[in-house]
C-alpha cells in the first residue's frame, strides 16, 4: 500500500452556527481544518496509508488537534511538538445571495516557526510514496517557502510522488509574490491540482472560458488553457475544478482531467451547498486516489468530482464519506431517497 505524507498546517475553525453573521454571534462551534489536513482525512477514511507532517502546540489544543487527525487514522508519528500557538480561522456560513467568509489569525502559529534544522526528511519520508501540499504552505512565512523546496527536491531524491493544489489565498499574501514562490515549487510538481480562479491567476492573462463572476464556464476554453500549460512544466496531471456559481447555496460543479495529450471531462452536478469549505480538497482527494488506484482519466475525475459533490453536503470541513457512496454517486443514485 501506498503511503501519503501531507504537509501543511492544522487549523481550528471556529463558526457561528444557524447561518448566524460574526456580529450576532454569541458563541461559536469548534472543529479542526486546513487543505492538507482535510485531504489526508479523505484519503485515510478511504482506507489509505496517509500521515499528517507539520509542528502543533505542545499544550491541550494542539493535542486536540492530533487526537483529531487519529481519530480519522491519520498518523501523527512525524508531527513536531513547539510552544506556539495554533492557528484559528473564523467562518461566516453564506446563503443565497449572501457569500461565505473567511478570517485567518494564524500569524506565528507553530508551523511557522520550524527551521530546516528541525527536520529529517528519511524521518519524514521513510517508506513514502506520495507527498503533497498546497500553496497555502508556503504563504504562511519565508522559512516554510524554503522548507517546501527542500521538501520537493527530497522527494524528488527518494522517487517520491508529488502532488500541489495552487490554493491562493490573497489574505495571505498577494498574487505578484505567490507567482513568484509558486513557479518554482511547480518545475517539481507531478500532479497539478487547482479550481477555475487560480487556473486563471496562474497561467492566464485573461478570463478565458468563464462569464463574469463565474456564473456560466466553458469548458473548451479551459482545455485550451490546461493543454498549453503543458508545454511550460512537466507535469504527469492536471486536474481543475470548475464551479459555476448561481448564489452561495446553489452552484453547478464539474472538473477536467489532463495529461497533456487527451483530457476528460466529469459529469456536471447541480448542487445544494450546506458547507462548501473543504470541497477543493475533497477533490484532490479524489485525484490522489483515483490516480494510486490506477483509474482512467475518466473515472478518475468523476471520482473525484462525484466525493467533492458529497462534501458540499456535509457540514464542517473534513469530508467523511465512503468509497461505495461516491461510486454510487457516480452511477446516478442522486435523488436523495432514504435508504432503509
Amino acid at each position: 500500500m501506498s503511503k501519503i505524507i501531507c504537509f501543511g498546517e492544522i487549523l481550528l475553525r471556529l463558526n457561528p452556527q444557524n447561518f448566524k453573521r460574526f456580529f450576532q454571534a454569541d458563541s461559536f462551534e469548534i472543529s479542526f481544518a486546513g487543505s492538507e489536513a482535510n485531504v489526508g482525512v479523505m484519503l485515510s477514511t478511504l482506507g489509505l496509508d496517509v500521515s499528517f507532517f507539520s509542528s502543533i502546540s505542545n499544550n491541550e489544543i494542539g493535542q486536540s488537534a492530533i487526537n483529531t487527525l487519529r481519530k480519522y487514522g491519520v498518523g501523527t508519528n512525524v508531527i513536531l511538538r513547539d510552544n506556539h500557538r495554533v492557528g484559528v480561522y473564523y467562518v461566516e456560513m453564506g446563503y443565497s445571495q449572501r457569500p461565505s467568509k473567511v478570517i485567518y489569525d494564524r500569524k506565528n502559529s507553530g508551523i511557522t516557526q520550524i527551521e530546516i534544522s528541525d527536520l529529517d526528511w528519511n524521518e519524514i519520508f521513510d517508506n513514502t510514496n506520495w507527498f503533497h501540499f498546497s500553496g497555502i504552505t508556503p504563504a504562511l512565512s519565508e522559512n516554510l517557502e524554503s522548507i517546501c523546496e527542500v521538501a520537493c527536491k527530497e522527494a524528488k531524491k527518494r522517487n517520491i510522488t508529488i502532488s500541489f493544489d495552487l490554493n491562493y489565498r490573497s489574505q495571505l499574501w498577494d498574487l505578484k509574490k505567490a507567482k513568484n514562490v509558486i513557479n518554482k515549487l511547480l518545475n517539481y510538481v507531478d500532479i497539478c491540482i487547482c479550481n477555475e480562479e487560480d487556473l486563471l491567476k496562474f497561467f492566464s492573462e485573461e478570463k478565458e472560458g468563464c462569464s463574469e463572476n463565474f456564473k456560466e464556464i466553458n469548458h473548451d476554453g479551459y482545455i485550451d488553457l490546461i493543454n498549453r500549460i503543458f508545454l511550460n512544466y512537466d507535469f504527469r496531471f492536471v486536474a481543475v475544478t470548475l464551479r459555476e456559481s448561481t448564489s452561495a447555496n446553489e452552484n453547478n460543479w464539474s472538473g477536467i482531467i489532463s495529461n497533456g495529450r487527451t483530457c476528460s471531462i466529469s459529469r456536471k452536478y447541480k448542487i445544494s451547498i450546506l458547507d462548501r469549505i473543504g470541497s477543493g480538497d475533497s477533490f484532490t482527494a479524489g485525484i490522489i486516489y483515483s490516480l494510486l488506484k490506477k483509474y482512467s482519466m475518466a473515472k478518475s475525475v468523476n471520482f473525484a468530482v462525484a466525493a467533492s459533490c458529497l462534501k458540499h453536503t456535509i457540514y464542517q470541513d473534513f469530508n467523511v464519506v465512503s468509497e461505495n457512496e461516491i461510486l454510487s454517486l457516480m452511477q446516478g443514485n442522486d435523488s436523495g431517497r432514504i435508504r432503509r
